[in-house]
């Protein structure tokens, strides 16, 4: 198994930041739970300026294709406070493993992941994540609970 410290990184073209990866696991050695450690790994990587993250990772479905399977996750994303222990919003990243059934087993797992309510697919190792993602996200749950009337 990898060691959590490891990560790799590699320089941004366009700014002083840098993008920061892990290693993901081979093929042959992947599992469902090795995929979430792997996750939780990686989102170690994110920059994340605000202390009150906390996240929950949760497995949804193993997707049979031509020539790949793919693994779904979903991490939920909020920021608890004392006051509201039970968040108002979240927000979801989805993160997709996939396991090649025709190339060699053991090259890396593939992986990418879409923030809720957009459409942009993110790689590890080529996008850097953003916390401001995850702010708009939250933003727009609450400004539409606001108008809501219960």
């Amino acid at each position: 198994m990898m060691d959590p410290e490891s990560s790799k990184s590699a320089n941004t073209s366009d700014c002083d930041h840098e993008i920061k990866n892990v290693d993901w696991i081979s093929c042959k050695d992947f599992t469902v739970e090795a995929g979430e450690q792997q996750i939780r790994q990686y989102m170690d990587t994110w920059d994340l300026k605000h202390p009150g993250w906390l996240y929950s990772v949760q497995f949804l479905q193993e997707q049979e294709q031509e020539f790949k399977k793919q693994y779904h996750y979903r991490v939920q994303w909020s920021i608890p406070t004392q006051t509201a222990p039970i968040p108002g919003a979240t927000a979801s990243v989805y993160f997709i493993i996939e396991i090649s059934t025709i190339k060699p087993n053991t090259l890396p797992v593939d992986v990418h992941f879409l923030i809720e309510s957009t459409r942009s697919k993110h790689i590890p190792g080529r996008t850097r994540f953003r916390e401001k993602w995850l702010m708009d996200v939250l933003e727009s749950k609450t400004l539409l609970m606001d108008t809501i009337d219960f």
